[in-house]
């Protein structure tokens, strides 16, 4: 703990209530830590100054149970420019470029209005990677909401769907990808996570760093109003029946003003008329300025009578905790300011003189000439308390391990995959990406519907391709193994598309960590996470954790989302993950086992949740992605395809079925006799195994494809051909011949998700 630095300059601003400790408790601030701000600044804090403590030592800014366990992860390689504690992580690229990119969450405030929500989510993400001095070219999402049975669930759906749409689209970034889940744990709890990844020359790397006593503090873009104050404390707490109360706090977006900023923040940076810039995301002005201050050891002062606001009579405290969106805090030098706002005006916003940089430590705020917060600056941010809470598995998860299924299938084996493919979570989400636009700025060369999105850096040679991922059941069901998957697979999906995997980052949705069974599976899904990245040499440059995903209904699912990024060396040799010619052979790479714990086999239809799932080999998904490299660039497969939810029959139905776009499925004959001749044909079929891909590939090409299995130690199975366009998928197992027409597969595949939301209209109403 800090000594304590006594300053007795700061008073309450008129009309401010005294400081209880119900006040406290209002601040979701514990006994515990009220000693500590009282030892911290030897008096009691004003009201202002305690809503700034309960904003930066708030879970969502302080990462107070979290902080040791992120420590584990590994965060440095030849690649990484800038790790985790800047706004976006940086990984080097050929040729002088970089990519910078982040996923966070925006779920509570996407819970009680989800368009709002949702959109303000991509704002923030967007400005977290162009203040690194990044161009956003791809935006991901991850999305998570409980069955589409409920009117409740669609509305959110249909609302968050359509934020994150209208934000981009407006804003001019595609959308390349992502992921759709639907389970009942989020039916209190959408999990609502955006990535956004940017290109950048490394020269032009800008930081969130002041530095230089008597530099002058700059706000720049929207006026500040009374949307958003206490976001972080809101984000940092479970939901619960008086959370829709807090509908006010959800902030509103503008994407046509957050457009100028990022086109003046670009000019900023490359023309180096900055010293640094970071966006006013959680806590706004008061987050922004000390952590800028805290990471270049230096003071601020800040004037909030000077701050442009949108409404009359704003008091400091409303101004320092504003979340109000399309904001900047810029550090520069004295004589650049007439540059800078110059610039800005050019691009229609206000820059304006709000502050300076200080040599005493000191985060002040003074407000018409009255000090009204003076906090050391350091311990404001570096020293919230620390916990380490007990963590300790439920003993119903250990027994969920070893149960099995004690009711028989709804359907039989070759009404499954129909089943399984008119379930939500594996089914088209066309629904969802036709509302993005994913061919804005003219890069996109591998766009939604398949493994990983994948698109031109310029008019570089290379490519980039990103995926976000995570199976939530699978980590429910055994957080370490589950934490490995979730990196296996978006790792799988990055290779699929013939690009080596770079880098990471997560976003780690959780319940309450104060629960140990919760902390038990954070910690243990974290473990997995860092030995799978140790692993693939995949650094995680940064991320977000959000805890406290909990409402009257239970817990989410533990969902730590992993965004990927990988470097496609040639852009010319993308491998899409569909069929494309008749007559290719298509070869399965990995074995099977046939497991079924976890699957959503069992899940869809058994309505069981449990058994042992399955486990992550290393070494074997390393040298599967390594493999996976090498055919992409001898140009060896058509196509590539993972096997994941809903195990192998679903990845050939999908890969059949064909993209979005196309205008048929191709048919293929697949013989897994020799494959698989000891396993039941559910298991064969639906078991969930991990380290598997279906590959399509030229008769002439199998020589080639041989010898580079040989090399990577693999084993592959040539399984069957692709056979016309609108033909049967036809299975061939020891006991028995399973057979669908591909245009009734397809019918189901597409129409799942419209079918259930063709409702939505008068949905809203009853919501």
């Amino acid at each position: 703990m800090t000594t304590a630095v006594p300053v007795t300059h700061a008073a309450s601003f008129p009309g401010e209530r005294p400081v209880t400790m119900e006040v406290v408790r209002e601040h979701n601030l514990t006994a515990f830590e009220w000693d500590r701000i009282v030892a911290m600044l030897g008096r009691k804090p004003t009201l202002t100054e305690l809503g700034v403590f309960s904003a930066l030592w708030s879970e969502h800014c302080s990462y107070k149970h979290s902080k040791p366990v992120l420590k584990r992860f590994p965060t440095t390689g030849p690649q990484v420019i800038q790790g985790p504690g800047e706004n976006a992580g940086v990984l080097r690229l050929p040729n002088g470029w970089a990519v910078a990119f982040k996923i966070e969450s925006h779920n509570h405030p996407s819970a009680v209005e989800p368009y709002q929500g949702a959109a303000t989510g991509v704002g923030g993400i967007l400005r977290d990677v162009f203040t690194m001095g990044a161009r956003p070219v791809a935006v991901l999402n991850s999305l998570r909401f409980g069955p589409l049975t409920e009117p409740r669930n669609r509305y959110l759906f249909a609302g968050v769907v359509r934020g994150v749409g209208d934000y981009g689209n407006c804003i001019g970034v595609p959308t390349l990808g992502g992921e759709v889940g639907f389970a009942p744990g989020y039916s209190g709890n959408p999990l609502v996570n955006a990535m956004c990844v940017g290109i950048l020359r490394e020269a032009d790397l800008a930081t969130a760093r002041a530095h230089g006593v008597g530099n002058v503090l700059l706000n720049v873009g929207a006026k500040t109003g009374r949307d958003g104050i206490h976001g972080a404390s809101f984000a940092s707490e479970e939901l619960s029946e008086k959370s829709e109360a807090r509908r006010p706090q959800v902030q509103v977006g503008d994407p046509f003003t957050e457009k100028l900023l990022l086109e003046a923040s670009l000019e900023l940076i490359t023309s180096k008329l900055i010293v640094a810039i970071q966006d006013m995301g959680a806590a706004g002005l008061t987050s922004s300025s000390a952590e800028m201050a805290a990471r270049g050891g230096v003071g601020v002062e800040l004037d909030t009578g000077l701050v442009p606001t949108r409404e009359p009579g704003m008091t400091p405290y409303e101004i320092l905790l504003s979340e109000s969106q399309e904001r900047m805090l810029v550090v520069a030098e004295p004589h650049q300011v007439a540059a800078i706002q110059a610039v800005c005006r050019k691009w229609e916003l206000e820059a304006t003189d709000i502050g300076r940089v200080t040599d005493d430590g000191l985060f002040r705020v003074k407000h018409d000439g009255l000090t009204v917060v003076e906090i050391p600056g350091q311990p404001l941010v570096d020293d919230c308390p620390i916990y380490t809470p007990e963590a300790r598995e439920a003993p119903a998860a250990a027994a969920r391990r070893k149960a099995k299924p004690t009711q028989p299938p709804r359907a039989g084996v070759d009404e499954a995959l129909e089943a399984l493919l008119d379930t939500p979570s594996i089914a088209s989400k066309r629904w969802v990406y036709e509302q993005y636009d994913s061919t804005v700025q003219a890069s996109t060369m591998l766009g939604p519907g398949g493994d990983a999105g994948v698109f031109r850096v310029g008019t570089e040679p290379f490519a980039l391709a990103v995926s976000v991922d995570c199976n939530n059941r699978l980590v429910a069901l055994d957080p370490y193994e589950g934490g490995k998957a979730t990196v296996a697979e978006a790792a799988r999906n990055v290779a699929c598309t013939g690009a080596e995997p770079l880098g990471v980052t997560d976003c780690l949705n959780f319940g309450n960590p104060e629960k140990p069974e919760v902390f038990f599976q954070f910690i243990e899904a974290c473990r997995g996470i860092s030995d799978a990245c140790r692993a693939f040499g995949t650094p995680v440059t940064g991320g977000n954790v959000s805890f406290y995903n909990e409402s009257p209904t239970g817990a989410v699912d533990p969902t730590p989302t992993i965004g990927m990024v990988g470097l496609l060396r040639r852009a010319e040799d993308r491998v899409p993950s569909h069929f494309r010619a008749i007559g290719d052979r298509i070869v399965i790479v990995g074995g099977s086992e046939g497991a079924l714990g976890g699957s959503a086999y069992w899940a869809e239809l058994c309505d069981f949740f449990g058994g042992a799932g399955p486990t992550v080999d290393l070494d074997h998904e390393a040298r599967l992605q390594q493999f996976l490299v090498a055919v992409a660039a001898a140009r060896l497969v058509r196509s590539a395809h993972d096997c994941s939810e809903g195990g192998l029959a679903v990845a050939l139905a999908e890969a059949a079925i064909g993209g979005p776009y196309a205008d048929r499925g191709f048919g293929a004959i697949v013989d897994l006799r020799s494959y698989a001749p000891a396993l039941h044909a559910v298991q064969a079929l639906y078991g969930e195994d991990h380290g598997r891909v279906v590959l399509s590939v030229a008769p002439a090409a199998l020589p080639g494809l041989r010898a580079l299995l040989t090399r990577h130690g693999l084993q592959g199975y040539l399984a069957g051909e692709v056979q016309e366009p609108g033909g049967d998928l036809q299975i061939v197992l020891p006991d028995s011949v399973h057979r669908w027409p591909i245009d009734r597969l397809r019918s189901v595949y597409d129409d799942a998700i419209p079918r259930r939301m063709r409702e939505v209209v008068s949905d809203r109403a009853e919501a």
